[in-house]
């Protein structure tokens, strides 16, 4: 039976988050933006392909996006697709297990 948390790391405590306000964690070498809305946990990649710079975190969160807080670039927390539906931001899977948050990222290979 494989496990289905295999590859799934925990972050911190879903009480840790406050609500729309985004927190910035490195799992396995790669930059997460976390942020807890309507107690819902979203978990993107930290850097907007804008100017490549790593501030999602620090984003202004709103009616379901995070805006990059350098340019107002803004994505959607469910997705990471840009508000018109482009791809925008890589977006991970979360889990919540016993108050716990685990995410689930992989690595992506810039063409920039």
């Amino acid at each position: 039976m494989i496990n289905e948390m295999d590859d799934y790391i925990k972050i911190c405590k879903k009480d840790d988050l406050k609500e729309k306000v985004g927190k910035r964690f490195l799992v396995n070498d790669i930059e997460v933006a976390v942020f807890k809305v309507d107690g819902e946990v979203y978990a993107l990649s930290n850097i907007c392909p804008h100017q490549h710079t790593h501030l999602i975190y620090d984003g202004f969160v709103e009616n379901g996006l995070v805006a990059c807080p350098l340019h107002g670039w803004e994505f959607n927390l469910k997705t990471g697709n840009m508000a018109e539906g482009r791809k925008g931001l890589d977006c991970f899977k979360v889990k919540i297990i016993d108050g716990e948050v685990y995410v689930k990222v992989f690595k992506k290979e810039f063409n920039w």
